[in-house]
Order: C-alpha cells, then sequence, then structure tokens
C-alpha cells in the first residue's frame, strides 16, 4: 500500500516508520487543529483572544448614501420577519436575529453540515443629522432594507451678544 493512498478524511497515510513517527505525529495534530478550525472562520482568534464570535451569522451589509437617506441593506437568507429585530440607541443601529435549525436528525446520519444556526446581532453607529423618527425596515425574500432618513439641514443663526449689566 503507498503512503500517498489518501484515508476517509483526505489526509495522506502516516508512515509508519520509528523515524518519522513524531514527524507524522505533529503533521496530524496539525491537521485536526486545521480541520476544526475551519469549519470555523474567527476559531484561532477566538482561541486566543478568549472572546466567542458570531461572525459566520453576521448578515453581509450593503451601505448606500443618497442626499435624502442612508440606506443599509442585509442579506437574511432562511429567516423570517419575526425572527428579526431592529433597534436604534445612542445613534448606533442594531440588527439582531436567530436562524433556528430545522434539521430532521430522526432518520439521517449527517456527514457534512455547512448550515449555521444561532443567534447574531450587527451594528452599525449612523452618522450626525439623521431623522431616527422615521427610520423604517422592509424585510422580502431573505433581505433586510432599513432605510434611515436624514434631518433637514440646519440653519446657522445668529445670535446677539448683550451686555451682563
Amino acid at each position: 500500500m503507498s503512503d500517498k493512498v489518501p484515508n476517509p478524511l483526505g489526509s495522506p497515510r502516516v508512515n509508519s516508520a520509528p523515524s518519522s513517527l513524531f514527524a507524522s505525529l505533529q503533521t496530524e495534530v496539525n491537521r485536526l487543529f486545521n480541520d476544526f478550525g475551519s469549519g470555523f472562520p474567527n476559531f484561532r482568534q477566538s482561541l486566543w483572544t478568549g472572546q466567542s464570535t458570531n461572525a459566520d451569522l453576521s448578515p453581509r451589509m450593503d451601505v448606500a448614501e443618497t442626499d435624502q437617506a442612508i440606506e443599509l441593506t442585509a442579506e437574511l437568507p432562511g429567516l423570517q420577519e419575526k425572527d428579526i429585530e431592529v433597534t436604534l440607541t445612542d445613534n448606533v443601529l442594531t440588527i439582531r436575529g436567530d436562524k433556528k435549525s430545522e434539521r430532521d436528525e430522526t432518520n439521517k446520519n449527517y456527514h457534512l453540515v455547512e448550515r449555521r444556526y444561532g443567534s447574531f446581532a450587527r451594528r452599525m453607529e449612523l452618522p450626525p443629522g439623521i431623522d431616527a423618527s422615521k427610520i423604517d425596515a422592509k424585510f422580502s425574500n431573505g433581505v433586510l432594507v432599513v432605510t434611515v432618513p436624514k434631518s433637514s439641514p440646519s440653519v446657522a443663526r445668529k445670535i446677539d451678544v448683550k451686555n451682563a449689566a
């Protein structure tokens, strides 16, 4: 049997010669960590910083601006309107959601699971000069569009300075 024949996991078979045991062990440990971390894009960062991340679930967004408004478009496939919450606090717009698992595991033996499930929150600091009372959010076909109108430009006003006496 050749050392180049792939095993079921796609890695080359380990050569059992005594001189290569430690090198093979190191290769297998590296492969194990690479395979484990590949399913979690920020795994290494979260491992070293101790911070958990939900970046894998965070929606991809486009932000566009016109003279009248700022428009945020977020892809939220697999979600429904009831699974999404949009809030504004201290000029920070937050999009929260929860993507629930819909797998039927009763009669299936999964070999590969790439779809992600769980909660996410995406925050975007808005620039000054927006009209928070008129923010509008619409959701259709897995796409959320949040329109943030700009407020009317303020007009400079001259203030007379009077003698305090």
